[in-house]
C-alpha cells in the first residue's frame, strides 16, 4: 500500500478530486498556503493499492498542469534603509502538482 501526499494549486484541486472520486480513489483534502506567492494550495492524502499506484499518478498528471502567471515582487526603491518598496510584474510557473509517495506498513479503518 502507498500514502501519496499531493500539494496542488486550489485552482485545479476542485477537479482533481472529482477526477479521482469518479475514478473510485478515496481522497482526503487539507487546505494549506504556498510559500513564494501565499496563494492557497490544497494538499490531498490518497490511501492506495499498489495495483491502483499508476491509474492514481497518471490521473494526477493529466489534471495538474503547469502554467505560467503575472505576479507581482516587491522591490526596495533606493536601499533597504529607505523603507520605500515598489512592487513590479514578474512572470513565474505555477500549477503542476508536488507529489510526495511514501509505502505504508499497515492501513487500518475503524
Amino acid at each position: 500500500m502507498k500514502l501519496i501526499i499531493t500539494i496542488v494549486q486550489d485552482e485545479d484541486a476542485g477537479r482533481l478530486i472529482g477526477e479521482l472520486m469518479d475514478q473510485n480513489f478515496g481522497v482526503t483534502k487539507l487546505a494549506t498556503t504556498g510559500g513564494f506567492l501565499k496563494s492557497g494550495n490544497t494538499t490531498l492524502l490518497i490511501g492506495i493499492s499498489e495495483e491502483r499506484f499508476d491509474e492514481c499518478m497518471a490521473i494526477i498528471e493529466k489534471v495538474c498542469k503547469s502554467r505560467r502567471q503575472i505576479a507581482t515582487s516587491p522591490v526596495s526603491m533606493s536601499g533597504a534603509s529607505s523603507g520605500m518598496y515598489t512592487s513590479y510584474p514578474i512572470e513565474v510557473t505555477v500549477g503542476g502538482a508536488t507529489v510526495f509517495v511514501l509505502s505504508v506498513d499497515q492501513f487500518v479503518k475503524f
